[in-house]
C-alpha cells in the first residue's frame, strides 16, 4: 500500500517571510493546521499506514519540491488549509481537486463525508474543481506529482467554525484519517505495482478533428503530447508552471493546464477523448483587457450570478442590463466589471464592511476594519462608479458621463489597462488580478465562449 503525504497549510517562509495564513479571533492558521496535522499522523500509523508530513518551514513550491522527490506509485497527498472570509457566516469544510478529474472528484467527496460524520455540525461546502477555486488553479492539485487534494476543513473567520475547530480537534483528526486510510485504500486498488506502468490511450479532438497523435491517461488525468502544445502556438516559458510526464520517450502536458492560455479544454469520459478548442468566440488579446467591449448576453450574465448564488439577483434584478449599458457607454468591458462585482461582492452575498443597501458593488472606499467606503444613490449609480473606477485605470480617455467616482481624480489615468495590472492597485491583494481573470474564464465558460460546440 502506498503511503499518505500530509502538509500543514502555511507555516513556511515565502520571499523570506514567515507565513502565519489567516488569522481570526487571535487563532492562527498555520498553528490551527499544524496541531490538526499532529494528530492525524499518530492515529493513521496506529492504524498501519506509512506516513510522510512535510517539514513546516517550506514555501509552497518547496512543499511541493519536497513531496515529489520522495513520491512513490501508491502515495497520495493532501494540504489542509483553514478558509477565512469577509463574512463571518461563511461556514463549512471544502475539498478542491485538479479539474477535469472524476476519480479524483470521488476521492474528495471521500474525505468530506468522512469528517462530516465525525463532525456533524460542520456544513459541507462540497467537493469542487481546482477551478472553482479563487485564482482558478491550485499549485498543490496541479504540481504533486502523484493524486493530490487540498483541503479546506473549516472556516477559521466564523466563530461557531472555529470553536468546533478547537474543541473538537480530535474529532477533526479522526475524521481525516478516516477519509485518508479510506482514499489510500482505493488508490491502493486502482495502482498498478510495476515500477513503470502503462498509461491507457485517449483520443484528442482539436477544434472539432481528431488529432493525429494520442494522447495518455496519468492518474486519470488527461496529457497531451507537447509537440500538439508547440503547434498551438502556446508559449510555455511565458505563462504558469505546467505539469510534463516524459512517456515512451514523449514529453506530454497536462491538458487541464491548458486553460491557463486561454484554450477550451474539456473531457467525454464516454468516449475517453479530452477535447481542446482554441478557436474562441473571445479575440485572445482584447481578453483581459478593461477598456474593450463584453462578449456575453445579458441572459449569461443572469445565468452565471444565479449558478453561484441562487438568491443574487433577488435585490437587484437589473445589474446584469445595468453593466451592460454603463459599460458600453464609457468603452469598458462589462464582462470584466461583472466579473469584479462578483469577486467583490462574493456573487452580491456581501457580508464584509460594505452593506447591500450602499450599493457599491467594487469596494470603492472600503479599506477594512469597518470601514464601509463609499455608498450610492441606486444600483446604477454604483455601476456607474465602479465603471468610471476601471476607466480611470484602463484609459486616459475623458469620461462620457458625469463624475460620481469619488475615487476618480486619485488615479494615475491608464496606469493598468489589463486586468492583472489591478493587483496591488485596485486591492492591496497581489493576487487581485489572477482572482478577477478566473471567475472571468468562469464567465465565458458558463456561456459557452470557452467551451467546444
Amino acid at each position: 500500500m502506498g503511503r499518505i503525504i500530509i502538509s500543514a497549510g502555511h507555516g513556511g517562509f515565502e520571499n523570506g517571510v514567515r507565513d502565519p495564513g489567516s488569522i481570526a479571533g487571535n487563532v492562527i492558521e498555520a498553528q490551527e493546521m499544524i496541531l490538526l496535522r499532529d494528530l492525524i499522523v499518530p492515529e493513521l500509523r496506529s492504524r498501519n499506514f506509512e506516513v510522510l508530513a512535510v517539514p513546516d518551514d517550506l514555501s509552497l513550491q518547496g512543499t511541493v519540491d519536497w513531496i515529489n522527490a520522495r513520491y512513490r506509485q501508491g502515495d497520495i497527498a493532501i494540504e489542509i488549509h483553514a478558509s477565512s472570509f469577509s463574512n463571518p457566516r461563511a461556514r463549512g469544510a471544502t475539498v478542491y481537486y485538479v479539474g477535469l478529474n472524476d476519480q479524483r472528484k470521488a476521492h474528495a467527496e471521500l474525505m468530506l463525508l468522512a469528517l462530516l460524520r465525525r463532525v456533524p455540525q460542520l456544513p459541507s461546502r462540497g467537493a469542487k474543481p481546482d477551478t472553482q477555486s479563487g485564482t482558478g488553479s491550485l499549485v498543490f492539485c496541479r504540481q504533486v506529482l502523484g493524486p493530490s487534494l487540498l483541503m479546506e476543513v473549516a472556516y477559521l473567520s466564523s466563530p461557531d467554525d472555529r470553536n468546533l475547530l478547537q474543541s473538537r480537534r480530535r474529532d477533526f483528526a479522526l475524521g481525516l484519517a478516516d477519509g485518508l486510510a479510506a482514499w489510500s485504500r482505493a488508490i491502493d486498488g486502482s495502482t498498478s505495482p510495476e515500477p513503470d506502468p502503462t498509461y491507457p490511450l485517449i483520443t484528442i479532438n482539436l477544434n472539432g478533428g481528431v488529432y493525429g497523435e494520442k494522447g495518455i491517461l496519468v492518474n486519470n488525468n488527461a496529457y497531451v503530447p507537447i509537440d500538439l502544445v508547440d503547434g498551438l502556438g502556446v508559449d510555455l516559458s511565458k505563462g504558469p508552471a505546467l505539469t510534463r510526464v516524459t512517456y515512451g520517450n514523449v514529453v506530454y502536458i497536462r491538458a487541464v493546464d491548458l486553460r491557463e492560455y486561454n484554450i477550451a479544454v474539456s473531457w467525454d469520459n464516454v468516449n475517453r477523448t479530452v477535447i481542446l478548442r482554441t478557436v474562441l468566440a473571445i479575440c485572445p488579446g482584447q481578453f483581459d483587457k478593461i477598456a474593450s467591449h463584453g462578449n456575453t448576453t445579458e441572459m449569461q450574465l443572469v445565468m452565471f450570478l444565479k449558478s453561484n448564488n441562487e438568491q443574487g439577483l433577488t435585490r437587484f434584478s437589473e445589474l446584469p442590463k445595468l453593466y451592460r449599458e454603463e459599460a458600453a457607454i464609457e468603452g469598458i468591458s462589462y464582462d470584466i466589471a461583472f466579473a469584479q462585482m462578483c469577486l467583490e461582492t462574493n456573487f452580491l452575498r456581501f457580508g464584509g464592511d460594505v452593506r447591500p443597501e450602499q450599493n457599491n458593488f467594487a469596494g470603492l472606499g472600503a479599506v477594512g476594519g469597518g470601514v464601509g467606503g463609499a455608498s450610492f444613490p441606486s444600483a446604477r449609480i454604483g455601476v456607474r462608479a465602479q465603471i468610471q473606477h476601471l476607466k480611470a485605470y484602463a484609459s486616459t480617455e475623458p469620461l462620457v458621463q458625469e463624475l460620481v467616482d469619488p475615487r476618480f481624480r486619485f488615479v494615475t489615468r491608464g496606469i493598468a489597462p489589463l486586468v492583472g495590472q489591478l493587483s496591488g492597485r485596485w486591492a492591496a491583494d497581489l493576487q487581485y488580478g489572477v482572482k478577477l481573470m478566473a471567475i472571468l474564464r468562469r464567465l465565458y465558460d458558463s456561456a459557452g465562449l470557452l467551451s467546444p460546440n
